[in-house]
Order: C-alpha cells, then structure tokens, then sequence
C-alpha cells in the first residue's frame, strides 16, 4: 500500500505538472502522424490492407472497401472475427498474400530481425503498394531501461509503476533490432522501398512518471535532444515506404532495352 499511495502521488503530481506546463512536457502524437499516413494510403483505395501485430486491438474495421487482414504471432478467438483474414506468424517470415498497404504500432521494436521483417513486407505488397511503422527508439532512456531489467521483471513493474496499463498489453520481449532512424532507412532502402519518409518523436517520459524527479529529467533530455536534433536519441519514429510500381529486375531489363 506504501508503495502504490507512493506511485500514485507521483503520477498525479506528474499530468498536474504536465498540464500547467504543456509547452514543456507536451508533444506532437506519433500516434495521430500513424494513422494520417494509413488514411492517407486508403485514399487511394486499396483493394486490401494488412495490419501487423496488431492482435485483437486493430486500428482499423473491416467492411470498409477493402479487405482487412491481421497478422501476429499469438492468435486468439477475437481475432477471426475482427479481420478478414488473420495470419498466425512472424512478420520475418513470407506472407501468403498481397496487399496495398501494410502497417503497424509498436510492433518491429519486438522483432529479432528487422531486415527479415522488412523484406518480407516489401515482397508482401503489391507494386506501388505503401507502407507505414511506428518504431519506438532503441537509444532512449525507456529502451535503455526495458532492455536492462528484461520482459519477466518488467511486466512486475508494470504492475507496480504504472498501475493505469493493462499488463497483458505490454511487458513483451524486446529486441531493438535496427530500431533507429537511421538503420531502419537503411534497412529499408536495401529492401527497396522508394520514397522512405521518416519523422522522429522525443516525448516517451509517460514511463518515468512513477517518480516526478526522473520525470522531469528525462523530459528535460527528451527537449534537449529535440532540440539540437538528435535523431538517433529519439523515443521513437513513423517511417514509410513506397514499393516501386516496377520491381528492380524489371526496371534494369527495360533500361537494356
């Protein structure tokens, strides 16, 4: 009880703080920039679109004009009759179907290997077809931390610490694998995506809020780095995608022509 009268005098005090200072601890929602660019892709009126690890917690409805298809490595009853189509699977691994647009939240941050991940998504769409990632950051102080204390101590923490978060939402095992701006581009560049877009976020102090002080410092860094641009340093980033209408090996044999 100690403990928990503790977590909670923090996390008030905290969204108190937050709220009286906004153009300190506020910040522009990653989430918001996600979902513009998926809407923005189904402008163009996909046939269908596949959602990655978004389990029986999709972002988007079926019956909308396209087919909706789910993608995860666990599979629960829910997600048969929230998706057309669920796939029970890696990402790493090649996807039976095409689609016009693939994306996900939070996903390829729990992904061993992240140029497998992204190969298998460009092979995945169709040509032309576009692809959108939010990626939390590997270099931030909350990666740092994830991986320091591992997935088994973790989702006791989040009980503790962060008593608003459902636990079986979070707390699985992380990777970081090429979770940067920088070598995910990479990763994508080599996968042959054209038009890869990148916008990097700074604001992930929501999981220092068990302890106003460590809160307060870590969104001083957090604006610190913001500010002099380091990409590298951020929480986390949106990066797209377009694969050619042309596939490479095509496009070189119509240059020989």
């Amino acid at each position: 009880p100690m403990i928990k009268s503790f977590v909670r005098w923090n996390l008030r005090s905290c969204e108190r703080l937050a709220r009286r200072y906004p153009r300190f601890f506020g910040y522009p929602s990653y989430s918001a920039e996600l979902e513009g660019r998926i809407r923005s892709s189904l402008q163009r009126s996909p046939a269908s679109v596949l959602e990655a690890g978004g389990i029986d917690r999709p972002r988007l409805r079926r019956g909308c004009g396209f087919i909706y298809d789910g993608l995860d490595i666990e599979d629960k009853p829910a997600c048969h009759e929230i998706y057309d189509h669920f796939l029970v699977q890696s990402i790493e691994d090649p996807v039976p179907r095409r689609y016009g647009v693939v994306f996900s939240m939070t996903l390829l941050e729990h992904v061993p290997d992240n140029r497998a991940s992204v190969r298998a998504m460009f092979e995945a769409l169709e040509p032309g077809g576009e692809t959108h990632h939010y990626v939390p950051g590997s270099n931030h102080p909350y990666a740092l931390a994830t991986r320091l204390v591992g997935a088994r101590l973790q989702k006791i923490l989040i009980r503790v610490l962060r008593p608003n978060v459902d636990p079986h939402t979070s707390g699985y095992p992380t990777y970081f694998n090429h979770c940067t701006p920088k070598a995910m581009t990479q990763c994508f560049r080599e996968a042959g995506f054209e038009e890869v877009d990148v916008r990097v976020f700074y604001r992930a102090n929501e999981y220092f809020a068990w302890f106003l002080p460590i809160y307060v410092l870590v969104t001083a860094f957090e604006n610190l780095c913001r500010d002099l641009d380091w990409r590298q340093l951020g929480s986390g980033f949106v990066i797209s995608g377009r694969k050619p209408v042309a596939d490479p090996e095509s496009r070189t044999a119509e240059r020989r022509t």
